[in-house]
């Protein structure tokens, strides 16, 4: 549709200002030359539907966009090679004189529409690309916009210039031979003529900057969106290559920006989780008998979380969130190196001299990480694998430690973990318990809703209490059998 409008623009400008530059052109009637345009416009126009418009489309996209509007450009070429052929041979006008100038027109007109095209072109293979995530391969048949600008200001400066010379040499013989008192008329038509000139090459030129700045606008949509989901953490996000110029080098380059940062990112998570398991173990290895509680521990966590998302929590339970609660998991316990051997691996219950120094672990947790905080400086995840250690001890009804908190004052991380901690000591043998089945311990968790454990923690234990029974058996310690269960609810 947008190649007819400037078919038809085109040819209108040409039937009614052919004659105005061309003296022997005038000599026609205005059908007898409209007659002429038409039939050459619309043979060309049948010609790039039936011939060029497959052959671009069928070209390499990297390339596209430069050979389309060569292809354009030169079909207005030979429209106006056909014209000037036509008036010369068949009507006997002069080749320069007559020729020249209505070549001159189409081809300043064919520019105009070849660089309006070839933006339509590149913001149709962007929109596809944006569609189909497909990537252009940048670097062959690349157009740069400097070139792009360069080529634009001088054809501008050189096209209006042109047609104001041929308008005032058409009109000199004109206005030379009128008598000097009569000369009003003659310079006010010379004027309108020129007016009509830069209204055409005006509105021209408008159309290129609203074409062209569309295509702009669509790149730093493009980029600036996919480097906004990447501010925002999303670094599988990418900026779709979709323009073989500048723009398609700065998304192809921010690309492997992106790539590199992800690699990097992964391996920093991928260090961080392997330092916080190391740390995590030797805290549980001077307790020989806690085996794979930390593993369970965080599966646990992890699953009450997610339920919790959907069910009044999802403001605080987001993704990124469940993501650090089950890295940090692992560090609940990190206190108990610094409690004595003596007390941590007594093989039998505390009294309660041994308890009350036992019960210091969660601040001796806390304040282990504060030191890294003093170090790297406060982050989302010290923050809450500190708030974790400090607080998976605190009771529901206010009866825990160390600080005594109850109900809506400890921290939901804290509520989550003291219930997946409670649910993996029950179901591990000690040497001063027998490892209690799921169904015991199940009962023993109903029985401590609201007292021990926040009561929606308790329902979301029971909505996934069959997740928690596989976690069991996948990361059961080698020595001890998995728990059992009977009738559990589906």
């Amino acid at each position: 549709m947008r190649a007819l409008a400037h078919f038809v623009f085109a040819a209108v400008i040409t039937v009614f200002y052919g004659g105005r530059v061309c003296p022997f052109i005038n000599q026609l009637t205005l059908t007898q030359w409209a007659q002429s345009v038409a039939v050459a416009f619309a043979l060309g126009y049948g010609l790039r539907r039936l011939l060029i418009q497959p052959w671009v489309e069928r070209s390499p996209v990297a390339g596209r966009v430069l050979l389309r509007a060569r292809a354009e450009f030169a079909l207005f070429l030979l429209l106006g090679l056909a014209l000037a052929a036509s008036n010369t041979l068949v009507l006997g006008f002069p080749l320069l004189a007559s020729g020249g100038k209505v070549l001159a027109g189409c081809l300043i007109l064919g520019a105009f529409a070849a660089a309006d095209l070839a933006l339509e072109e590149e913001r149709r293979i962007a929109l596809l690309f944006l569609r189909t995530n497909q990537e252009l391969l940048v670097g062959e048949g690349m157009f740069p916009l400097s070139r792009q600008f360069a080529l634009a200001a001088t054809f501008v400066l050189f096209s209006v210039v042109l047609v104001v010379l041929l308008i005032l040499v058409r009109d000199f013989d004109w206005v030379a031979g009128v008598e000097r008192g009569s000369l009003e008329l003659p310079l006010r038509a010379v004027l309108v003529e020129l007016t009509f000139v830069l209204a055409v090459a005006l509105a021209e030129i408008l159309n290129l900057i609203a074409s062209f700045s569309r295509n702009l606008r669509l790149a730093f949509d493009n980029e600036n969106s996919a480097l906004a989901r990447v501010a925002q953490g999303d670094l599988g996000s990418r900026v779709v290559v979709s323009s073989n110029n500048e723009f398609g080098l700065m998304a192809s380059y921010t690309n492997r920006m992106i790539l590199a940062l992800e690699q990097r990112t992964r391996d920093l998570a991928l260090t961080q989780e392997v330092t916080i398991i190391a740390l995590a173990s030797l805290a549980e290895t001077r307790d020989n008998e806690t085996g794979n509680h930390i593993l369970r521990t965080q599966r646990y966590v992890r699953e009450l979380a997610g339920h919790l998302s959907g069910a009044g929590h999802a403001e605080l339970l987001t993704p990124q969130y469940i993501d650090l609660l089950y890295q940090s998991a692992p560090l609940h316990d990190i206190g108990k190196v610094g409690i004595p051997d003596a007390i941590l691996l007594k093989p039998g219950k505390l009294d309660a001299g041994e308890f009350s120094i036992m019960k210091r672990h969660p601040q001796y947790g806390h304040d282990a990480l504060q030191a890294a905080v003093n170090r790297l400086g406060p982050t989302s995840f010290l923050r809450l694998a500190q708030e974790v250690a400090l607080s998976h001890h605190e009771k529901w009804d206010g009866s825990g430690y160390p600080k005594g908190l109850s109900a809506g004052d400890i921290p939901l991380s804290g509520r989550l973990m003291a219930l997946a901690d409670v649910y993996d000591a029950l179901i591990c043998k000690r040497v001063y318990k027998r490892a209690f089945s799921h169904e015991e311990t199940r009962a023993i968790i109903l029985e401590g809703r609201g007292v021990h454990f926040d009561p929606q923690v308790v329902e979301a234990f029971l909505a996934v209490e069959e997740r928690f029974l596989a976690i069991a058996r996948e990361y059961s310690d080698a020595e001890q059998e998995a728990p059992r269960a009977e009738g559990v609810p589906g």
